[in-house]
């Protein structure tokens, strides 16, 4: 007697969750890795909000406090800092969009959703590498 349920998978095709073991081995999507880099964005500019707000204070209180917040935005750090942040606001505004995307029903399919992670990496980097030329006074 056969089983005539269709819903039911065979044995192969059967999803299972990875070990930890099995990690190292794991290749994640492209989409996936636009996911997480999503997430890690959105983290970086939660956590920092904080410190953008006091230096936007300090920007904009007193001509003194103003030049005060000039002479800590020259070191080298505080550029790296900022091109992070830029980084994370960049990639999490596209991303973002790629998202909307998806949930409008728009480029769900396979192929549609690996060119969108390409786009978003593509044009998240491009920008970032942009502000990187500006933060660092080259433009």
């Amino acid at each position: 007697m056969t089983n005539s349920n269709p819903t039911r998978r065979s044995p192969r095709s059967q999803i299972r969750n990875i070990r930890f073991d099995q990690l190292r081995n794991y290749r994640l999507p492209l989409a996936g890795i636009v996911s997480i880099l999503h997430r890690i964005s959105g983290l970086l500019l939660f956590l920092c909000l904080p410190l953008l707000l006091w230096l936007f204070d300090l920007s904009l209180a007193s001509e003194r406090s103003f030049d005060h917040f000039v002479q800590i935005s020259q070191s080298w750090v505080t550029r790296i800092v900022l091109l992070a942040l830029g980084w994370a606001l960049l990639h999490h505004l596209c991303a973002g969009v790629r998202f909307l995307l998806l949930d409008l029903h728009l480029g769900v399919d396979r192929i549609a959703a690996q060119r969108s992670s390409i786009a978003v990496l593509a044009v998240s980097g491009s920008l970032t590498l942009l502000f990187a030329l500006h933060v660092f006074g080259v433009l």
